[in-house]
Order: C-alpha cells, then structure tokens, then sequence
C-alpha cells in the first residue's frame, strides 16, 4: 500500500490528503521573534485592488512558476497572486493528460486540509457572538472522547488535544479498497477514538484530523443546521464565494474541473491513478471543500486580516495563537510571517497563505497530490528529480512564487 498525505496541512509540506500513515505533522521549525510582528497593522490593511498586477512582477512571478512547475510531479497547476499593487492568475499543464485539455484558471479543485480554515473561522464566529466558549471542553457536546472533560475547543483547534487522527489501519483498510466508501462524520471520530488518547490534553502537538471534524460536529449542534448552510450563511456569500461548496457525500466535483492523479492505495510510480471521483466523505470539516483560485484569493486576504469574518479583536487573538516564534494556530499554520494552510485529497494538492508583511495572498492549486525530490517516505514517480528537497507539488511552486515575491517561505523538511 503507498503512503497517503491526507488531510494534513499545518506545514508546507503537511497537507490534507486522504487517509495515510504519513499525514502525522510536526510544527513548524522555529524563527526568532512572533510569526505575526505587527498584528495591528495586519488587521487595518486598507482594501487592496482587483487591477492587473504590474507587467514586470508578473513576468517574475510567471517566470518562476514555471520553473517550479517543472519540478513538480503534477499534469497542471493554477496560481494566484494579489498584492495591494494588483491581481495575477495564471495556469500551466494539463487538466486531462489523457487528452491533452489545458488547465485553465477557471477550474474547480479540491482543496483539502484548506478547509479546517473555514472551521476554524465558525467556531471563533461562534465564540465571538456568545453561542460557545473556546474553553468549552468537548464532552459538553460530544459524548465519548477519552479525556473529553478536559479537552477545550481551542485545543482542537490548535492540534494539542491528544485524540488520534482517524487514519487508522481499519480506517485504511476500508478507504484504499473501496475509495467510493462514504463515511459519517461519527464514524470517523470513531476511528480516531478508537486509537485515543495519545498524549495527555494541552501536554503537546499533533496534527489530527478527527480534532477539525469535532469541531464541525459543534458547529451544528450550536446552530442546529447542517454544516454546509453555516458555511454558506457565515462565509461563502458574505464574501461572494460563488466558486467554493461543499461537497456532502458527492464526489462530483463542480465543471470546469481537472483530472486528479495520485499513488496512494494500490497507485505504482508507473501507474498513477485517477482519483478524481474518490469519495471525499472523509475529509468532511478537516478536507472535504471545493474552490477555485479566484475565491480563495479573496478569502485568503480575509483569512489573514479578518475583514469581513472577524471583529479585530477576535483576529488579533488569532493572530497571536501561533506558539511563538512559529507554529500551529487557531486552524491554521504561521511560518515566517506567512498564515495559512495547505490541502491535500488523493489527486489533489493545494496552498493558500498571506504574507503579514505585505498584505500579498498567494494560492497554488494543482492536480496531483504526488511529493517529487528526496523523499523518504512519500511515494514519487520513475522520473523523479530526486537531488531536489522533498516537496508536495503545490508547497514546490508556492516556494517558487514567495520567492520572486522577495519574502522566501521556507517549509520543514519533506518525506
């Protein structure tokens, strides 16, 4: 059996893949000095334009992407730049090798552990209007959870709870053999229970899938309706998200949309499998959302200032949740003054982070969720360019385009 990035993502090269043995990730290394330096400043950025972006940097940010591309084991990419200068799409490869359709900019993709963004984001909605306390322990609205008594929301939200990612090997089991399988959002937690606890709550961090379905889980028994009207309600169209939804138990994925490739399950380096119409059940509140570039260029600059989501106050907490100098916040990740998350679904690999220095949203979405360069436990192709870092295909050109942008990220060291 390969190995499965799934739902992970609170590194760059952390993602939100389906179910794998390897998706357990660390924190990010540490810098000196707070990830975020000047919160306030972050949160009153003025309104940034939707213009063209400057022809010479976006030559450069071209320029580099496609060099990224070229290292990186996907069939296409689509990338996105918004900076207060102006705005810069662009996509590269192939939507379908099989026919040679070109990626285009247009396209829906599925955007993995980016999601436990948006659930990060209710909860502290939530909070903000009275409805939950971010002390609240979990056995308060869920019945079952080994220490359950202890264990508060913001610790689910911070991956320092100590309950198990649902990856288990049962888990495994039933998903690589039928990934069509749809799986409830109780039995999920089931799974991750099942290997609970792992740590005593708050003793450390461990990135787990099943801490981001529980707080879905109270994100509808606290507004008593289904997740996806909260989010739309909440997010999708204060911010006119048109291209973002969630996908329920369908594995449809919205036209225009690429075919996504990967090696989890029974995929060879020679054989890589299309993974498009895989269930994508199990990602549920952790990985289970569909976007386009587009929207997550505005939802990335909202993310990162708060404005439209969050009252200042609440997003300077948030801002300021990151364990000092760098680390695993409040749903999301800071490396170097850069916020966000990365996303991975079999097939399917995505970043979406803004840089705090200077208000500029970058997002990468590809069609692959295939590592590429060193790697020691990530599986990656017959061709792989292995005197490179090991690297998800999306962390890769993402580096590539922070990089011309003149604010280097720099992840952990891949598998």
């Amino acid at each position: 059996m390969a190995a499965v990035l799934l739902l992970t993502g609170c590194t760059a090269t952390s993602d939100s893949t389906p179910p794998s043995t390897s998706a357990a990730a660390t924190a990010p290394a540490a810098t000196t000095g707070p990830c975020v330096s000047d919160v306030a400043t972050v949160i009153a950025a003025p309104a940034s334009t939707a213009a063209a972006l400057p022809a010479p940097l976006a030559a450069s940010l071209d320029a580099a992407a496609q060099s990224s591309f070229k290292e990186a084991a996907a069939p296409g990419a689509i990338v996105g730049v918004r900076t207060p200068e102006g705005l810069w799409t662009s996509s590269y490869g192939f939507a379908d090798p099989t026919t040679n359709a070109a990626m285009s900019t247009d396209m829906h993709l599925r955007i993995g552990s980016v999601t436990k963004t948006f659930t990060g984001t209710l909860i502290l909605q939530l909070a903000e209007e009275g409805k939950l306390s971010l002390n609240d322990t979990i056995d308060k609205y869920y019945p079952g959870i080994p220490n359950g008594n202890t264990i508060t929301l913001r610790m689910l939200a911070n991956m320092t709870s100590g309950i198990a990612s649902y990856y288990t090997q049962a888990f495994l089991d039933v998903y690589f053999a039928h990934p069509e399988t749809i799986f409830t959002p109780d039995q999920l937690v089931a799974y991750g229970v099942s290997a609970s606890p792992i740590f005593s709550p708050g003793e450390k961090f461990n990135y787990s899938n099943t801490n981001t379905v529980l707080l879905g889980k109270v994100i509808e028994k606290v507004t008593g309706q289904p997740v996806a009207d909260v989010l739309q309600q909440r997010i999708l169209a204060p911010l006119g998200l048109a291209g973002t939804s969630w996908p329920g138990d369908s594995p449809a994925i919205p036209a225009p949309h690429p075919q996504g490739y990967t090696l989890q399950g029974s995929s060879t380096p020679e054989d890589p499998t299309n993974a498009t119409n895989w269930s994508p059940s199990f990602g549920w509140t952790a990985g289970a959302m569909i976007s386009t570039v587009q929207d997550l260029l505005v939802y990335g600059r909202a993310l990162g200032t708060g404005q439209g989501l969050l009252s200042p106050a609440t997003q300077a907490e948030r801002l300021q949740s990151f364990p000092e100098p760098a680390g695993y916040g409040f749903g999301f990740a800071c490396v170097g003054g850069w916020v966000g998350h990365t996303g991975e679904l079999p097939g399917f690999n995505a970043t979406l982070y803004y840089d705090t220095t200077s208000d500029t949203s970058v997002v990468v979405l590809v069609n692959s969720d295939i590592a590429s360069g060193s790697c020691t436990e990530s599986p990656t192709l017959i061709d792989n360019p292995a005197d490179l870092p090991c690297s998800s295909p999306a962390t890769r050109i993402f580096v590539g385009l922070s990089t011309a942008l003149g604010h280097p990220f720099v992840p952990n060291p891949g598998r």
